[in-house]
């Protein structure tokens, strides 16, 4: 066996495709891993995947050009999942992907379809939910910050429905688990940006009221409350707790 370790990046996969099927050693004799794994293979010869934009491109290109924009879109999801193994997932959805064009989207009996759509579904399903979860905090220079914590890599996925939903506003969603965040400037186009760490929050919200507005809001979120009517099993189906760390009316 011979295993291609890539980085975590949607660049990295796809130049981690190209090695392994360039290589003409048969898809059942090769793997392909995400660097850094701690997984070591015996008897299994390793081979680093060299990153370039042309290998990105080839394979891109045959992706939409074979099979579709659509199917293009759902391997570029499925690489936001927090999985060490969505490489290999991608690599094998790919080779029925390439044989079979757009109706590999139908094909969920096929295990190694079926498993990208499970993987799909999951980072999917995670961004809808922040959407509807997550909380924003208005700074003293206007600017909306929310964070959120997501096990996927998902704020790319929710940057566009923000962007036309608070269009007229300077706002950013941040990711405090990987430190990267996704920023919005009035009327003009999102970024994202890595960041080295927390003191720009800190900057951004000194001699801020936002936190009595807050403190408001938790008093109305628990005055309208049924005392009666409490069931706590119920909320955790809708609203699981790894929803609630950030959200205004869960905090102390």
């Amino acid at each position: 066996m011979t295993v291609f370790t890539c980085s975590d990046t949607f660049e990295g996969i796809l130049c981690g495709v190209y090695d392994a099927w360039m290589s003409r050693l048969g898809h059942d004799n090769v793997c392909l891993e995400l660097e850094n794994t701690g997984n070591i293979r015996m008897f299994a010869e390793y081979r680093r995947v060299e990153e370039t934009p042309d290998k990105f491109e080839k394979v891109a290109d045959a992706v939409q050009r074979e099979a579709g924009q659509q199917v293009y879109e759902q391997i570029y999801c499925a690489s936001l999942s927090r999985q060490p193994e969505k490489a290999d997932r991608i690599y094998r959805y790919l080779i029925y992907a390439l044989h079979f064009g757009r109706r590999v989207e139908d094909m969920l009996q096929v295990p190694a379809v079926y498993e990208l759509f499970r993987l799909r579904r999951s980072v999917g399903n995670e961004a809808t939910h922040l959407i509807e979860f997550i909380r924003f905090s208005q700074t003293s220079r206007g600017v909306l910050v929310g964070t959120v914590k997501p096990e996927n890599d998902v704020i790319l996925l929710m940057a566009p429905h923000f962007a036309d939903r608070l269009r007229e506003e300077n706002w950013v969603i941040y990711d405090d688990r990987r430190r990267k965040a996704v920023l919005h400037r009035a009327r003009k186009r999102w970024l994202m940006v890595q960041l080295p760490d927390d003191s720009w929050k800190e900057r951004l919200m000194e001699s801020s009221d936002q936190e009595e507005f807050e403190n408001l809001w938790r008093t109305f979120h628990r005055s309208i409350a049924i005392a009666e009517r409490t069931n706590p099993i119920c909320q955790r189906t809708h609203l699981p707790f790894k929803y609630r760390p950030y959200m205004t009316e869960f905090q102390q």
